[in-house]
């Protein structure tokens, strides 16, 4: 899952956006909470056009009545966000994500119907560092919610293999995706490929 983060990404964000997607980036997360109402609709209008002929997914960050208008895939709801089952109940065309700092709440989040569970900070990550959980963490959220579990936090190619080796269904970063997004996902991919052979 690629993160969005517009302005670390220098102007480039559809571009590499695009790259992701077209590398086979499983979903693309538009996380740009300084974004008001309409201005998020804009870029997520935007995104959605962007990726169109690729299998990537889009999510809007928080905003579920962003995604629908925009025509995105689901919304990823933050940890102190809206509910997830009410999400679900009103808008049950969308997948919904879920941010979960813990077993407890990744459990709940997947009860309620989250599609996929984004569990972190799992590894060191700058301004992060005394909050990584660890991958023992990650493999027992893995084992404890019902949803597909994603890694997020300090994820680099030895990461995302140690998170995929402790059961999780994938891997969410922004920095990898700041500069070369297709470079990236193939790197991740190769180095994945290799674990699995």
């Amino acid at each position: 899952m690629m993160v969005t983060d517009r302005g670390r990404a220098g102007g480039a964000l559809l571009d590499e956006a695009r790259a992701a997607a077209v590398a086979g980036v499983d979903f693309i997360q538009l996380r740009e909470k300084d974004l008001a109402g309409g201005a998020l609709l804009e870029l997520a209008r935007a995104l959605v056009a962007a990726v169109v002929g690729t299998a990537a997914r889009v999510l809007v960050n928080g905003r579920p009545d962003v995604a629908v208008l925009a025509g995105a895939h689901g919304v990823h709801l933050p940890a102190a966000g809206l509910p997830v089952a009410a999400v679900r109940r009103a808008f049950p065309s969308l997948l919904v994500g879920a941010s979960c700092h813990s077993e407890e709440s990744a459990r709940a989040a997947a009860a309620a119907g989250a599609s996929l569970v984004l569990f972190g900070p799992v590894l060191a990550s700058p301004g992060k560092e005394a909050r990584a959980q660890g991958i023992e963490a990650l493999a027992r959220v893995v084992r404890a919610a019902d949803a597909d579990v994603y890694a997020i936090g300090g994820i680099d190619a030895e990461g995302a293999a140690r998170a995929l080796q402790a059961g999780a269904r994938g891997v969410a970063a922004i920095r990898p995706f700041l500069r070369d997004a297709g470079g990236a996902v193939h790197a991740l991919r190769r180095r994945l490929a290799s674990e699995q052979a």
